[in-house]
């Protein structure tokens, strides 16, 4: 199985003619599924692949037993459980690509609920980047041309509640002007597969000003046309877009600055940041999922809570 994901008949080698009808399917099919989780489920298919030919076992149509044993063998190196469930459900995806039953029987699901249960599911997010972190982090940002970039950066990521991957694919044609501040246009998202897009309404500010470093960051790199945030080469020649890991290392870059484990936060700091703030501020739950774009009250519950956490606390009184 050489490209992990690939879309073939039942019984054999596709018909003459129609191999090209097949591919062009199978990239469809991908298609259904956002970028991150498409390179996901070709590595973990690659790594399920080769641990099969280790063991002499078949990868293409596997047996719910093969399944079963590869998921204990990743148990037994410590893996993170969702890592181990997202793998399973790479192998599903494959063989449903594939037209073969996916080898995911009550046998599977017996071996994945003990790893739940040994391994434990408890998630080890990073911190948010609330705005009081945020504006601890710009503080130490030089002026210069790459300083501009990582200040706007931050603050647009923030300020809109942006996906790492929705940062980066910003273009100055997703940017629309008003008298109060900005409106982005997402084209595509997590929430969006379909692509009918979305629009996040950033205000101008009066502390941390968002619009105003966007502005400074586009005059000073002469942007007209194309990808927002770029990198900045030697001379101050601007490259390609940024990746998703860029946006990453420039949050743990300004952490360590100002003295802020870097370890703590990561590109999605940005992103809960807004939203724990906001909740703190009081701000309307369903505000918050304007901006965020989240679908379900379930996915922002955890922000409250932590927000709330040491408002009318049970020990105020004598603690």
């Amino acid at each position: 199985m050489r490209s992990g994901l690939t879309l073939l008949p039942v019984g054999g080698a596709p018909a003459a003619g129609l191999t090209d009808a097949l591919t062009s399917a199978a990239g469809y099919a991908l298609s259904e599924k956002a970028d991150a989780t498409r390179r996901a489920y070709r590595a973990d298919i690659r790594h399920f692949s080769t641990w099969c030919e280790a063991v002499g076992a078949i990868a293409l149509p596997a047996t719910p037993a093969t399944v079963a044993a590869y998921l204990a063998a990743l148990a037994d190196l410590r893996l993170k459980v969702s890592t181990i469930s997202r793998r399973a459900a790479a192998i599903a995806y494959a063989h449903k690509l594939a037209s073969f039953e996916p080898p995911i029987n009550e046998s599977v699901k017996a071996v994945m609920r003990g790893i739940r249960r040994k391994l434990g599911t408890a998630q080890k997010g990073k911190a948010p980047a609330t705005a009081a972190v945020v504006a601890k982090l710009v503080k130490h940002i030089p002026d210069d041309l790459s300083g501009k970039r990582d200040k706007a950066l931050i603050l647009i990521g923030f300020a809109a509640a942006l996906r790492r991957s929705e940062l980066v694919a910003l273009t100055l044609a997703d940017v629309e002007r008003t008298p109060d501040g900005i409106v982005l246009h997402i084209r595509q998202s997590k929430t969006d597969q379909d692509g009918q897009g979305d629009q996040i309404a950033v205000p101008n500010g009066r502390k941390l000003k968002p619009v105003e470093a966007l502005d400074v960051w586009l005059e000073a790199a002469a942007i007209t046309q194309g990808p927002i945030f770029r990198r900045v080469m030697k001379g101050g020649l601007l490259g390609h877009a940024l990746t998703t890991q860029s946006v990453a290392l420039i949050v743990k870059r300004w952490c360590r600055a100002a003295r802020v484990d870097p370890t703590l936060f990561s590109g999605h700091s940005l992103r809960a940041g807004f939203v724990t703030s906001a909740l703190e501020d009081g701000a309307d739950l369903f505000k918050v999922m304007d901006v965020t774009r989240n679908r379900e009250v379930k996915t922002l519950k955890a922000y409250d809570r932590r927000a709330k956490a040491f408002r009318d606390h049970a020990g105020k009184g004598f603690l």
